[in-house]
Parts: structure tokens; C-alpha cells; sequence
């Protein structure tokens, strides 16, 4: 089946994304390049996607709190490395009103001086750790290339913040959202990732250590769909985050931070939906369930207001379509906006105390008693959850491969894909893929490596690599 309203994923795949953000109405494009407006139905998904993640924050002790959006530019130069990789991103403000500002201000790229400097103020003590903290916002960064949800000018997210008294417990925390993020991916989203530590090279400005989750897109190409960071004491140092420990000896605190975007909704488009538009997992649907009356009679009406008030009762997310459309009108709509479950009732289902339920994500159909239509609905929209996954997990098995040649990754990264390869470890061959192959590290592998050469350069491997070709 195939949309006319949308171009093929398999003609152009980069505007059968842009058709089904416009067409799904899930974002406008403002008068400025990489400004989105996340319209109602867009935002909804994001929403969904916080309300989950902040339940699991309150679960491990986090508190939310908000930052300014402006660094002053000599807080944002206090930590070198920081500073050096996003200086060149940052948007400056160098007048307030009609006067000139003393000293520029950065619009925030990421908020981690911000939560330094307030921290440096409010720790004293042992006894004030651990913190953390977790901010909702927007950031600007001054990107080339824009594309919604995936690169922005300006984009959503939350950054966690945390800082501890041992590096045992900062380090416990780095590798607990990390998996918090695992859990997001895979149980609200369907999202199958790998994971794994960022070389030197590709980890975080003023990380010791980055951790990602990696997921791969329809067209075969990864998306870093969140990272999670151990500071160290770097920050600690340069702000002076000093607190008074049992010893009654002063000691610098132990960081993390960690973040996720509304990349996620770039991701769940790209590696969900279909020909047709949207292809939603049900937890994060803002419609889990769309009710399309066709030929409304009185009859039709009470079945179609019963099954709304039953659904309703089991807290799932459904919506009535009365619209004067046509119902094949409806059915496709509902299909581009990637709505999980369609339930169809005309006259004779009514006599029959029945309907016809549609399931978006393989097509199917089954007639389901009103009598069981709560129940079956909230088993159908388990099941597709799990379907979803499933198929997402043997695409991302299906195209996970391990070489040991240059020509062999080349080959299997134009076909798209991770590629496992190992790796001497050294920055000069990581580079020399990137520039042939176009292809960049997105994570080092557990997996034990013995007698084995690096893919590139031919020397002794320390490890192996998942490289991909990466929005």
C-alpha cells in the first residue's frame, strides 16, 4: 500500500521523512531556518515521551529544576575543553535593548556551567550529596544542516546534571541513566539499540567518559538516540566544587550529566513507519485508538459512544472521528498519523454488537464483540508494542555485521548497517575511515578480542568498534 500524498521510503527516504513531518502534522517550518514549530500532535509525542522518562527519574532521586537560558561568555570559558567544542555552535547576545552589552552572552548550548556554578554556591557539606537534578528545556546550537527533529538550530531536551562524593557513586550513576535510556528506547518507544562507551575522539567536551544508545533507521544509517557522561572532577576543579567530607578534609566532587532530545521522534519516524505516514508505538501515541462511525444512525451512535466510554475507563488515549470526511478519507489519515488502533463500526456491526478493529502496524483486521472491546483493545495494543519491537530488533540483527577488511566494510556500509570491525585504537585510522568511507565510530564492544588487526591500518587490535554512517 502506498500513500500518493507522500514520496516512497525507498525513492527518496530523506523526503519521505520530510513529507511525513508535514503531513502527519507533526512540525511547521518557521521563518527562520533550524527554528521548528512542534505543532499539537508533534509536541503531544514529545510530552508522552517526558512524562515517561520523568517517572523513572523520580524513581532514582531525581528533582527538576530550571537554568537560565544565558551563559555569561566568561562562565562558558571556564572549562577548556568545553568551551572548545561548542564555542563554534554557540548564538551570542551583545545587546540588551538598545545598549550594548559589557560582556556577550551565550544562549545556552548544553547547561553544564550553569548547573557548576550554582552547585559551587549551594555544597558544603557531605551531608549535601548527593544532587540531582534534571532540566526540561530548548538549546541553540548554530547548526549548517538542519532537518526537524533530528538537527536543529533550536532543539528540545532534557539534561540531567548530578554531582557525588565518590567517583564509585558518580560512576554507578553514569551507567544507571544509561540504562534508564535503554528502557526508554526499548519499552516506551520500541526502539532496539546498541550501546556502549565513545572513543576519545567522539565523546562528549569535557567528559571522561560518554556513553550512548544507538539506534539504527529504516535507510540503514545509526542515530545517537542519548548519551550519558562521567565528568570526573574536571568541572569540579575548574569551578571549585569543594564540599567538607566525614575526614573533616575539603575534596572535590564527582560529576555526571545526561541527555536525550526530541531526536527520539526522528527516530521513532524513521524506524517505524511505513509508506503510508507514522507508524506510532502505542505507549507514546497521543491517539492510542481512533473510532470511525460509518453511516451514523442513532444505533451507531450509542455502540460508538459505549466503546469511547469503555476505552476511556481503561485510561486509553481515543478520539472519535465525526468529521463530514469520507471514511476512506478517515482511514487514511488516521494511517499517516500512525494511530495504533482504528476501530471501524457501521450498521450491521451495530446489530451485531460488534465492530471491525485495524491494526496500523501490519494492516490487519479482526471483529471484536462490544462486549470484550475494552479488554481486547488494551491486549492488542500490548501486542503491537511487542510486534513493533520485534521487527525493529530482527531489522537491527539483520543488518549488524562484523568485518575484519576495509573493502568488506565498505560493502556492507553502502548496503546500511553497524559494522563490528576491530580497531588499533588509535585516532589517525578512526579518522581515515571517516574521511574513505564516510563512516565515524559510534561505540566501542564488550566483546573480548584476541589475535585479531585493526580493519584500518593492519596493527595488533585493542578492541572492536561499531562504525555506521550516522545522521
Amino acid at each position: 500500500m502506498k500513500n500518493n500524498a507522500i514520496c516512497s521510503m525507498d525513492t527518496d527516504f530523506a523526503q519521505w521523512y520530510t513529507d511525513v513531518c508535514k503531513k502527519a502534522e507533526l512540525m511547521d517550518y518557521s521563518s527562520l531556518k533550524g527554528f521548528i514549530i512542534y505543532r499539537p500532535y508533534g509536541y503531544a509525542i514529545w510530552e508522552n515521551i517526558q512524562k515517561y522518562a520523568d517517572e523513572k527519574f523520580e524513581e532514582t532521586g531525581h528533582e527538576n529544576v530550571y537554568m537560565p537560558m544565558l551563559i555569561p561568555e566568561n562562565l562558558l570559558k571556564k572549562e577548556a575543553s568545553h568551551v572548545e567544542g561548542f564555542a563554534p555552535e554557540c548564538a551570542v547576545v551583545t545587546k540588551g535593548g538598545s545598549d550594548s552589552l559589557e560582556e556577550p552572552l551565550m544562549i545556552r548550548p548544553t547547561s553544564e556551567t550553569l548547573f557548576c556554578e550554582h552547585y559551587a554556591k549551594v555544597v558544603n557539606s557531605y551531608r549535601d550529596l548527593p544532587k540531582l537534578y534534571n532540566q526540561w528545556c530548548s538549546v541553540v546550537r548554530w547548526e549548517k544542516t538542519t532537518r526537524p527533529f533530528l538537527r536543529g538550530s533550536e532543539f528540545l531536551w532534557q539534561e540531567g546534571h548530578t554531582i557525588h562524593a565518590t567517583e564509585k557513586e558518580a560512576k554507578e550513576e553514569t551507567l544507571r541513566m544509561l540504562n534508564t535510556y535503554i528502557d526508554i528506547a526499548n519499552n516506551l518507544l520500541a526502539l532496539p539499540v546498541i550501546t556502549g562507551k565513545k572513543t576519545e575522539k567522539e565523546k562528549f567536551a569535557g567528559a571522561e567518559e560518554t556513553y550512548t544508545i544507538e539506534a539504527l533507521m529504516h535507510d540503514g544509517k545509526a542515530l545517537q538516540a542519548g548519551t550519558s557522561h562521567y565528568f570526573g572532577q574536571g568541572f569540579a576543579k575548574a569551578f571549585d566544587m569543594k564540599f567538607l567530607d566525614k575526614d573533616n578534609t575539603q575534596k572535590y566532587v564527582y560529576q555526571t550529566s545526561w541527555g536525550i532530545s526530541t531526536r527520539l521522534i526522528g527516530a521513532v519516524i524513521m524506524v517505524h513507519g511505513d509508506d503510508n505516514g507514522l507508524v506510532l508505538p502505542p505507549k507514546v501515541a497521543p491517539i492510542q485508538v481512533m473510532i470511525i462511525p460509518i453511516k451514523e444512525n442513532d444505533e451507531v451512535k450509542e455502540k460508538v459512544d459505549e466503546i469511547y466510554n469503555k476505552l476511556k475507563a481503561k485510561n486509553i488515549r481515543v478520539k472519535i472521528d465525526r468529521s463530514d470526511k469520507s471514511p476512506g478519507w478517515k482511514f487514511s489519515d488516521a494511517e499517516m498519523r500512525g494511530i495504533p488502533v482504528r476501530i471501524e463500526i457501521g450498521p450491521k456491526d451495530a446489530e451485531n454488537n460488534s465492530c471491525i478493529v485495524a491494526k496500523r502496524n501490519d494492516y490487519t483486521k479482526q471483529t471484536i464483540s462490544l462486549d470484550e472491546i475494552d479488554t481486547k483493545t488494551e491486549e492488542i495494543l500490548e501486542v503491537i508494542h511487542r510486534e513493533m519491537l520485534n521487527k525493529a530488533e530482527n531489522n537491527l540483527k539483520q543488518k549488524t555485521y562484523t568485518v575484519e577488511k576495509m573493502k568488506d566494510m565498505e560493502e556492507k556500509l553502502n548496503q546500511g548497517g553497524f559494522v563490528k570491525a576491530p580497531w588499533c585504537g588509535k585516532e589517525s585510522c578512526e579518522l581515515k575511515v571517516k574521511e574513505q568511507l564516510q563512516a565515524t565510530t559510534r561505540c566501542l564492544c564488550t566483546d573480548k578480542i584476541e589475535n585479531k588487526k585493526c580493519v584500518c591500518c593492519g596493527e595488533n587490535a585493542e578492541t572492536y568498534v561499531y562504525f555506521a554512517r550516522a545522521y
